[in-house]
């Protein structure tokens, strides 16, 4: 199947008791037993769920990998992934890493004596000097957030799997529609489905795919036991939404460079983070890497209080968290979503305060330039 068919007929898509082209919301906490000890196909709902595999045997399909899980946020999703590992073990991390995923690892995974290093993975050469003897894994997230680095995934998994380490892919900016890191290289790829594959803001949950089944089974046996699963009903929403994707997609890619074409041309506007930019340093990787560049976009503006002058004027891009929804929204990183990480690491990586990112929606695209052209016009 190519994508878009198979964004609509992957995993199951009717039921299999009544033919329903859309897959039951099954409510049921618990199920019967014939003998003892001796289940059907589902004994408890958070072991599993029938509407929670239907999502989980998609996105399994769209990432083309051995088996998928179904978690109760994106967060939840890594956090189970980290579980996997041991006292003392040690990660690689992008540097430019969502500031959600930059808190767990360094305030809360830390207490159980996780250990983690964060480099500059878009330059794969900074990735072997910093394996130690400790090193379980490579974390990487590409497109990054909010700098839109690019890794190079191939070259990356090839290091790793010399050093016996797994690589772990956030694929969450370009979704399978666009990327497939398991065809790449990768041991388990990480959602927050919240953003592009739910696509319409009214559902939180994280997804996890791994290429095996050990880490199948590993995973399994860390939610089961964690409980960090994700609700019928949200996985029912979740598996409405990608049915879309593809569509969304590509209209959220075409919004994007129509307003990257306006952004690197105005006077107001520092620097433009895109990876279908030709200037952009990773350009041809990405080129060759995914099929397509997404809707994800950053500037920056030459101060703190332009940038927050210029998110409270905007008419359509809604000022909010989040991003991947049919509505375009805007934020301000260093302020919003990646506040958790202290100001001089922020400095470092180039999240100044004036940089803002934006998820570009599917409004017609005039009318969002329009909206960025006024609130470009400072008093």
């Amino acid at each position: 199947m190519r994508k878009k068919t198979k964004l609509i007929h992957g995993g199951i898509s009717t039921d299999k008791e009544t033919g329903a082209v859309s897959i039951p919301i099954y409510h049921s906490s618990t199920y019967k037993q014939e003998e003892p000890g001796e289940p059907k196909e589902y004994e408890y709902a958070r072991t599993g769920n029938p509407t929670r595999f239907a999502v989980e045997e998609l996105i399994k399909d769209l990432e083309e990998g051995e088996r998928g899980f179904a978690f109760s946020s994106g967060m939840a999703a890594i956090t189970s992934v980290v579980l996997l590992f041991q006292k003392g073990d040690h990660f690689l991390l992008s540097d430019d890493v969502y500031g959600g995923s930059f808190r767990v690892i360094t305030k809360v995974l830390s207490r159980f004596g996780i250990e983690a290093t964060f480099i500059d993975t878009s330059k794969v050469k900074n990735i072997e000097p910093a394996i130690k003897k400790n090193t379980k894994a490579i974390f990487i997230e590409t497109p990054t957030n909010p700098l839109l680095k690019i890794t190079n995934i191939k070259e990356a998994a090839a290091i790793a799997k010399r050093y016996n380490l797994l690589t772990i892919v956030d694929n969450t900016f370009s979704t399978p529609y666009w990327q497939n890191p398991i065809k790449l290289g990768a041991d388990i790829v990480l959602h927050s489905a919240t953003k592009y594959l739910g696509g319409h803001s009214d559902v939180v949950a994280g997804l996890a795919v791994v290429n095996n089944k050990k880490l199948g089974d590993d995973l399994h046996f860390v939610q089961n036991s964690t409980g960090a699963i994700l609700s019928p009903h949200d996985s029912w929403l979740l598996m409405r939404g990608i049915k879309t994707l593809g569509i969304r997609m590509e209209e959220h890619e075409q919004n994007a460079r129509e307003i990257v074409d306006f952004l690197v041309q105005h006077s107001e506007v520092k620097n433009v983070y895109y990876p279908g930019l030709s200037s952009h340093p990773n350009h041809s990787l990405a080129v060759n890497q995914a099929r397509g560049f997404g809707g994800m976009i950053s500037f920056e503006v030459e101060t703190e209080e332009k940038a927050r002058e210029l998110v409270k004027k905007t008419k359509y891009f809604t000022l909010a968290e989040s991003l991947g929804a049919v509505e375009s929204l805007i934020s301000i990183p260093a302020l919003m979503t990646h506040a958790s990480i202290p100001k001089e690491r922020r400095e470092q990586l180039g999240i100044t305060d004036g940089l803002i990112r934006i998820s570009v929606g599917l409004e017609d695209k005039d009318d969002l330039i329009d909206d960025l052209k006024e609130a470009l016009s400072f008093q």
